[in-house]
């Protein structure tokens, strides 16, 4: 009987030595497994974080050497160029979640692809630029042999009088209008609320054109609301026997370089009517470009 105690005791015990010896290697084996999860993890954002920073660096370079090339939308370019700048100083303030990169890596690519777009656009911009200047110069040339020349030739030097003169005109870029509430203190606070909006605030870029002739520009505005109402100021200019009604005049002193235009119209105070509103921007009688926004 004695016997038979100890023979149930030792068996118990090494029952339960199993258990803990069984229990210790599970415990290893999830612990190993769970540390090379961890290890493999930020190798990954490590890597994954260098692959991006060394992305962002090379599309900062494409935008400083798209910029050299001084188009009309260098400005766009100096916008994005800004943007990779930004995410360069979060990429490198980032504590590395593989989340993080995932959110990194997104933005990157939509970068990417909005580069693609403007570069293209930058490329034919320059292209364009040089062909006018080539242009221009074969312009002078026959117009320096004028007099000597025949018939056929005045013809010819008529044909590109015509073309200089379409490629000397302005042309206007990114035109934009904001509603806005601004305060006595002077802040502007954008809203699409008619009962809220005090003023409208027109922004539009001068594309940069080396053939036109530099010095004072006057470009008229045309705001028209959703009653047809022409707004602003509301005076007519004649061109020949074209009229014109306009909001507002805008005078820019252009270089040939691309100039950015801010302008602000109240409505004579009164409070702007709901619906869709209209802006033209005309060289003259020349409709150069337009927009349009709603106000609720």
């Amino acid at each position: 009987m004695e016997n038979e105690q100890k023979n149930s005791g030792f068996k118990a015990a090494t029952v339960v030595l199993s258990l803990l010896l069984v229990g210790s290697l599970a415990y290893n084996f999830i612990t190993y497994n769970e540390t090379k999860i961890f290890e493999s993890k930020i190798a990954f954002v490590k890597s994954e974080k260098n692959t991006v920073m060394d992305s962002l660096v090379s599309l900062r370079t494409t935008y400083e050497n798209a910029i050299k090339d001084k188009t009309s939308i260098s400005n766009d370019l100096i916008s994005e160029k800004q943007k990779v700048e930004s995410l360069i100083n979060d990429l490198k303030k980032s504590n590395g979640s593989v989340a993080s990169m995932n959110s990194f890596r997104t933005k990157y690519n939509e970068l990417s692809n909005k580069m693609q777009s403007l570069l293209s656009e930058n490329d034919l911009l320059r292209k364009t630029n040089q062909n006018l200047l080539v242009q221009r110069d074969s312009t002078v040339v026959v117009a320096q042999n004028q007099r000597k020349s025949n018939d056929t030739l005045n013809v010819k030097n008529k044909s590109l009088e015509e073309k200089v003169t379409k490629a000397s005109r302005l042309v206007v870029t990114n035109l934009k209008t904001q509603s806005i509430k601004e305060k006595k203190s002077g802040k502007q606070i954008e809203t699409d609320k008619a009962s809220r909006a005090n003023k409208l605030k027109i922004s539009f870029s001068i594309a940069a054109n080396e053939v036109a002739q530099a010095g004072e520009k006057m470009f008229y505005v045309q705001v028209i609301d959703s009653q047809n109402n022409v707004l602003g100021e509301k005076k007519t200019e004649e061109f020949g026997t074209e009229t014109l009604t306009y909001s507002f005049i805008t005078k820019v002193e252009f270089n040939n370089q691309t100039v950015d235009v801010t302008e602000l119209l109240d409505n004579n105070g009164k409070e702007f009517e709901k619906g869709t509103y209209f802006v033209n921007v005309f060289d003259k009688n020349q409709l150069t470009s337009k927009t349009s926004f709603a106000l609720r």
